[in-house]
């Protein structure tokens, strides 16, 4: 009984290791991209706001998968979608590295998108379907310190390479640690939970898509075009009346994309209020903070991305 209980704690925490590389890969390549924005805007001629649709296009993506991963979940093992996540992340990342234009950076980009998408959302349902009620404490810790470190270390790694070397450079170096995991995740990483292979709320997936995107875009025009222009408001109200549809359908579906039941329970719409007005204002610092230190206070990349360090 012993060693059957050492056999799977081992075969556990193999499967948590696995996917915690992944996740600590995948949320250190959104960060180190911030601090290479003004190289990058150099070599392609591109003006801020086409430069920003490198973490924000990146962030579009993330957020249409991010949900979509609740029924790919319940389509396909874990060996599966893992695997698929990190392979078309390691592609992503390689097209970004030997991106000729910014196009194909741009494309580059999005496909990182969809696997860093994947991987995290599968990382928590694999942890409340793994352990227990009394060892979920500790494997959320572990997932906690990866999302934590690298954001504390990828702006400083990435001014320095950046200053060094090359912006390219930000990539090459995460192919192989995307491969080795691949790798290892072959090997090591076994299913979790049931498939129940639910139907896809097609029409939920087109109306988060538009509604998100239209948001998006109208508030990444607003810095190029006045705010009562259709290409900013015109594209905010699209966005805000597409997800109040998106809303009220999610209520009557039966298969809902997303179970907005849960913002019923008063803490929960708190703290995730509270969280979305505190990532909104990071990530529009730490995206616009490297370009006015670098362009307008005319500071290294190394000594911009240091200031990201001493703030996290």
């Amino acid at each position: 009984m012993n060693m059957k209980a050492a056999s799977d704690g081992i075969k556990t925490n193999g499967i948590l290791i696995v996917m915690l590389m992944g996740a600590f890969v995948t949320i250190l390549n959104q960060t180190l991209m911030n601090v290479a924005l003004p190289s990058i805007m150099t070599d392609f001629n591109i003006t801020a706001s086409q430069g920003q649709w490198l973490t924000t296009g990146f962030m579009l993506v993330n957020g249409v998968m991010i949900p979509m991963t609740a029924f790919l979940i319940e389509r396909f093992t874990t060996r599966q979608l893992y695997l698929f996540a990190m392979v078309t992340f390691a592609i992503g990342t390689t097209i970004s590295g030997f991106a000729g234009d910014y196009t194909v950076l741009i494309i580059g980009r999005m496909v990182q998108a969809i696997g860093a998408g994947i991987v995290m959302p599968l990382l928590t349902v694999v942890v409340l379907n793994l352990f227990p009620m009394e060892r979920r404490g500790r494997a959320m810790g572990l997932i906690g310190l990866a999302m934590n470190f690298a954001p504390a270390i990828g702006p400083t790694l990435s001014g320095w390479i950046v200053q060094e070397y090359d912006w390219r450079n930000l990539f090459y170096i995460i192919i192989p640690f995307a491969i080795l995991d691949v790798v290892v995740a072959f090997f090591l990483l076994k299913n979790v939970g049931k498939r129940t292979f639910p139907k896809l709320d097609f029409f939920g997936v087109i109306l988060s898509t538009i509604g998100f995107g239209s948001l998006l875009l109208g508030f990444s025009n607003a810095g190029d075009h006045d705010f009562l222009s259709a290409k900013v408001l015109g594209f905010v109200l699209v966005g805000f009346v597409v997800l109040a549809v998106f809303i009220w359908y999610q209520g009557r579906a039966k298969a809902p994309l997303l179970n907005f039941n849960v913002f019923k329970h008063r803490t929960f719409t708190l703290t995730t209020t509270i969280s979305f007005f505190v990532m909104m204002g990071l990530y529009g610092g730490m995206l616009l903070f490297p370009i006015f230190l670098q362009s307008v206070r005319h500071f290294t990349p190394l000594e911009s991305g240091s200031c990201f360090y001493q703030g996290l």
